[in-house]
């Protein structure tokens, strides 16, 4: 058998197929291991569970948190040197990095840290401005990535200055205040209600606080109104200050990507309110550390974004308890420093309640379109025949998968946080699953038959991305070890024996030719008994929650 880089072909007890029960030395299961990193990564291959089994979650998260972050602007400026003078790259570029970084990248926990900050900061392919700023894009993303494992004051720096953020909420070139102008308050607006404080106070677990009983709401249009100003008078970044240059005449060749510098005579100079008191006076950039500052100290920061954080790792509904653990981890991280995301990535998958098991039929998050075909691509070694992971968007509902990295319908992402699907048990149970926001008959409908060819065929234009069964198919004439190999790979040691008996018949129902028979024909029956295992295997329900 020929050898595909990055498939591992050392006879491991992982690599042959074996019990998802199998203890390591770190007393942790191949079950264990395959559950952990379907939270911490973009999905598990077996080679990636055996190595997590071996090392402990502790090795495992040190060297995550070391691991070199690879740029996706990088990539877009190599394609650039091949399209016409002057442009920028395409969402198409984007689209390759991402799921060549996803597909074969080690430094899977960035990844997905990354891909979970991207559903709280939003930018999106969408605005007509942003599909021929590629490299824009990539760079914004390249951010999340950075600060995933940073500090969250830093992240919001960062943020704050991008031009991709200040052209999709519409706050570069925006002016000072005069007699027939107010200055574009889109930026301040969410920067508040859906990045840091969000529009009630809360308590540490995250519930909201009552005054009377009614919420009380954290900031008034006055404080949006001062935080507005606070965002004038920033602009492309140059090496001057012209007017010309604010308003995008002359341009430098980084522009799209190098942080927004601040034009005095477009800033406003007038008193800033933020959060009820006003800023001291200073220059642009000093009121807005000022204004970060009051944000980022906010009691609220810790709960509301380590809230969605827990939901986009491990699961829809968490308890107060275990928001405020991670809320307690982000005011403090031990060593008296605020904000570090390392420390909260540690809290959020090491916390008791990710760590277990649940048992409620409720329990988990339902995994996203995005995170079951990157689990598909790690899981089966898929790589690019072209090299490049050519990919397009799969919005569509129906032909794609109703949903594309950095492509969200709006600022308030694919799904609201607080989405509960109408008229379900969840309802009635008073639970939350954001995703199901997404979930119509034609998604369910687009996923089954998307994947039915993709797990065939590949993906990509032209079948760019393919994967390699190399180990799966060695296994389809012993039925129970196929299917206990994908119940580790995909469900995470978590098939019940009814979807174990649905599989094994299913699979038994393809007769394998003998040797003597047609070796084309003989062939066919093979890859037909294991299309059908991944197939039904990632249609079913316990699949499509991650417990």
């Amino acid at each position: 058998m020929m050898a595909v880089r990055g498939i591992p072909t050392a006879t491991t007890a992982a690599a042959i197929g074996s019990e998802a029960s199998l203890s390591y030395s770190t007393g942790l299961t191949l079950a264990d291991a395959s559950r952990f990193l379907s939270q911490a990564t973009m999905g598990p291959s077996m080679y990636d569970i055996d190595q997590l089994a071996s090392k402990g979650y502790e090795k495992w998260l040190n060297e995550q948190f070391s691991m070199k972050q690879v740029l996706h602007r990088e990539h877009v400026t190599a394609a650039m040197a091949s399209m016409p003078l002057g442009s920028l790259g395409s969402e198409d570029q984007f689209f390759e990095s991402f799921w060549k970084q996803t597909a074969r990248g080690t430094d899977q926990l960035r990844q997905r840290v990354a891909f979970g900050l991207s559903q709280i900061f939003v930018v999106s392919f969408q605005d007509e401005s942003l599909p021929s700023n590629g490299r824009s894009v990539a760079s914004f993303y390249d951010v999340l990535g950075k600060h995933a494992f940073g500090n969250f004051r830093d992240l919001l720096q960062d943020v704050s200055t991008h031009p991709a953020m200040a052209i999709y909420l519409t706050f570069l070139r925006n002016k000072k205040e005069s007699e027939t102008r107010v200055p574009d308050e889109n930026f301040a607006r969410e920067l508040m209600q859906l990045m840091t404080i969000g529009p009630y106070h809360l308590n540490q677990d995250g519930t909201i606080k009552q005054v009377n009983g009614k919420p009380v709401e954290t900031y008034t249009h006055e404080d949006v109104a001062g935080l507005a100003k606070v965002f004038t008078g920033w602009s492309w970044s140059g090496p001057d200050k012209s007017d010309a240059r604010f308003y995008g005449s002359v341009a430098h060749p980084n522009r799209d990507w190098k942080p927004l510098q601040n034009y005095p005579n477009f800033h406003s100079t007038s008193t800033k309110q933020v959060l009820g008191t006003s800023l001291p006076n200073g220059s642009a950039e000093e009121e807005l550390d000022a204004a970060l500052d009051r944000l980022f100290n906010h009691p609220n920061v810790g709960p509301f974004i380590g809230r969605q954080l827990i939901q986009r790792l491990v699961t829809s509904n968490p308890s107060p308890a275990y928001v405020s653990r991670v809320a307690a981890a982000f005011n403090n991280n031990g060593a008296g420093v605020r904000g570090d995301m390392k420390a909260v990535i540690r809290a959020i998958l090491m916390d008791r309640e990710a760590r277990q098991v649940p048992t409620s039929q409720y329990a988990g998050r339902l995994r996203e379109p995005v995170l079951r075909l990157s689990h598909w691509m790690r899981a089966f070694y898929a790589s690019s025949t072209s090299g490049k992971y050519r990919m397009w968007h799969m919005d569509d509902a129906l032909e794609g998968l109703a949903q594309t990295p950095m492509r969200a319908a709006s600022v308030f992402n694919f799904y609201r946080p607080e989405y509960v699907p109408p008229q379900t048990d969840l309802a009635d149970a008073g639970m939350v699953s954001p995703e199901m926001q997404i979930t119509t008959e034609s998604s369910v409908v687009g996923y089954l038959n998307v994947m039915q060819s993709i797990v065939q065929v590949g993906t990509g234009k032209n079948r760019d991305i393919l994967p390699h069964y190399d180990r799966e198919l060695e296994l389809v004439g012993r039925p129970d070890a196929l299917v206990e190999r994908l119940n580790i790979t995909m469900l995470h040691g978590q098939m019940s024996e009814a979807l174990r008996q649905q599989l094994l018949e299913a699979i038994n129902s393809i007769n394998l030719l003998p040797p003597t028979a047609n070796a084309v024909a003989a062939d066919f029956q093979r890859k037909h008994r294991l299309y059908v295992a991944v197939f039904l295997t990632m249609a079913s329900p316990e699949y499509l929650v991650q417990k």
